[in-house]
């Protein structure tokens, strides 16, 4: 049997678009000599639909967009993920299937047993678990066909697979197919390989793993599908970030390569960040029709990762960068900025903001009259910064980027409706030791991002010769500890018995839950690590915390 991984990037619900690519991908691997295709888990409708789920409309373009894919297959097997009505009155109104066609035909339909409510997941809310399982037969070749989860564990206990495999590696399958939508995250890779690579021991077959690519706001899907063998040893690995079709010979529980092998190596962590990065961006441009944006550059590290990075996304000429000197604006700030957009290309407009400034401090001098300036001043100039930007996005039709880091995120270091401002935060998964790491991997072949801005101490620039280390910890500090609490979700006590100071550690998890309501109403952000704010940590913002 010669079977096609179909790696195809998928835009949610947009069937006309969608359905033709997958038809013409059938007509290809059919015409190349393929006795099977296999696609990605919920190719058909896109993933996460989310509540579009429960539109009649929606689902009545899956069931019309399955019909012609159907119409297709003629000469030629397909695995294809979609949601299926349940005909029965009892659960939910869905299931997530694999869908097996042959002949136009359906003529198998796996339903997903093990559904994922954890971190960025919540298919409980719209699809009904499996509750039977069993091998399907495609030609002479008996196939365990699973679908993501039902084939995860914790490496423990097998908490998922246990129950699918052991049912299924009864029938003694000759190949077992997983179809995904598995997110990335920098760890992401390697963990799926190892979950996989416990399927084929516990089921005693070899495997075929096929991913979905694309990124639909916050989540990135990174592709690298790939095929095991019967040792759980490595065949090959698709392309990572990139669409990408291969066929493999299966005869007798081993596989030949019919394309050329793909050698995949994997990269850094910080290269892979700084791929999903860009890669993120794109989609999210490509996919919501805009093509051009917008950011402010101050000079310091974090708006000149986002501005390089976007310039590699959507292309110097699409990027305008606003620079918005105020009165504590340093003059190398100025330089370093202006340095940057010659080394990029992009566009750039220079806005001096201190007359704005001058009239809101004007303005509000009787309400603050007898008071001494504070946090209120200065968050006015961020403020006037976010207006300004806003002006131009509106006005030319830009994204606004968001340029704030992850540990600001996390502890509250930003301004509500001033610098968190955006459409989509763009680094917002990035701790600020992980932003370093990244401008070095931009200037990793010529310098990009000017050596200044990289070595200064990080500033606001909103009083007189501020340091960020006059609110934060030292960053690396800070970093480790939040990595614990968010990504770990270690108690403080963990944490203190990991060595940490106690009183840091209880600062900086004040500072964690005391900013919930500012992340509560931040733009979504590109989720590039096992745990990012948004829809994977869902805290309430009225509560009695930990500590």
């Amino acid at each position: 049997m010669k079977i096609a991984l179909a790696q195809l990037n998928y835009h949610i619900g947009n069937f006309e678009k969608d359905t033709v690519r997958i038809i013409e991908t059938i007509h290809q691997a059919k015409k190349a000599g393929n006795d099977l295709i296999i696609f990605a888990e919920l190719a058909i409708g896109g993933y996460p639909a989310k509540d579009l789920l429960r539109n009649q409309t929606y689902l009545n373009n899956v069931e019309k967009a399955l019909h012609e894919i159907a119409e297709a297959c003629c000469d030629i097997s397909c695995i294809i993920g979609a949601p299926i009505r349940n005909q029965h009155a009892e659960g939910k109104r869905l299931f997530n299937a694999a869908v097996v066609i042959a002949d136009k035909e359906i003529k198998h339909l796996v339903k997903k047993s093990y559904l994922p409510d954890y971190d960025v997941f919540d298919e409980y809310r719209y699809f009904e678990p499996n509750r039977e399982t069993s091998c399907v037969t495609i030609g002479d070749t008996k196939i365990a066909l699973t679908i993501c989860e039902d084939l995860w564990d914790d490496g423990v206990d097998n908490t998922y697979m246990g129950d699918i495999l052991q049912e299924l590696a009864i029938e003694k399958p000759d190949l077992i197919v997983n179809i995904a939508a598995s997110p990335f995250s920098y760890t992401h890779h390697q963990t799926r390989l190892n979950i996989m690579r416990r399927a084929v021991l516990k089921g005693n077959a070899p495997l075929i793993y096929v991913n979905q690519v694309g990124a639909h706001t916050d989540l990135i899907f990174d592709g690298r599908s790939f095929v095991l063998d019967s040792n759980g040893d490595v065949v090959t690995v698709l392309k990572d970030f990139a669409e990408h079709v291969s066929s493999v010979s299966f005869e007798k529980g081993t596989f030949a390569l019919q394309d050329e092998k793909e050698t995949y190596q994997p990269n850094t962590e910080i290269g892979q960040i700084h791929d999903a990065l860009v890669f993120g961006l794109k989609e999210y441009f490509e996919k919501s029709g805009f093509k051009k944006a917008v950011l402010g550059l101050s000079g310091g590290l974090d708006s000149a990762v986002v501005a390089a990075l976007a310039c590699e996304a959507l292309g110097a000429d699409n990027v305008l960068a606003i620079l918005l000197p105020s009165r504590y604006s340093s003059d190398h700030s100025l330089k370093d900025a202006l340095d940057l957009v010659a080394k990029t290309g992009c566009n750039h407009e220079i806005i001096p903001i201190n007359h704005m400034v001058e009239a809101y401090e004007e303005s509000l001098s009787g309400l603050f009259s007898g008071m001494e300036p504070g946090l209120a001043e200065e968050n006015i100039q961020a403020r006037v910064r976010a207006t300004v930007l806003m002006a131009a996005s509106n006005k030319f039709g830009h994204i606004l980027l968001n340029t704030s880091n992850k540990s600001e995120a996390a502890v509250g270091y930003g301004t509500l409706y001033g610098d968190m401002a955006g459409a989509i935060s763009v680094i917002g998964d990035v701790y600020k030791t992980q932003a370093y790491q990244l401008a070095e991997y931009i200037n990793r072949k010529h310098e990009i991002i000017p050596r200044n801005t990289i070595v200064k101490p990080p500033s606001a620039e909103l009083r007189p010769d501020q340091k960020d280390s006059d609110s934060l910890p030292a960053y690396e500090l800070l970093d480790s500890i939040l990595y614990h609490l968010v990504e770990q979700e270690k108690s403080e006590e963990e944490i203190i018995q990991l060595g940490f100071e106690e009183a840091m550690v209880k600062r900086v998890t004040k500072l964690l839950y005391g900013a919930e309501f500012k992340r509560f109403q931040a733009p979504p952000i590109l989720r590039v690590s096992p745990k990012a704010f948004g829809a994977g940590r869902v805290i309430p913002l009225v509560a009695k915390y930990p500590n």
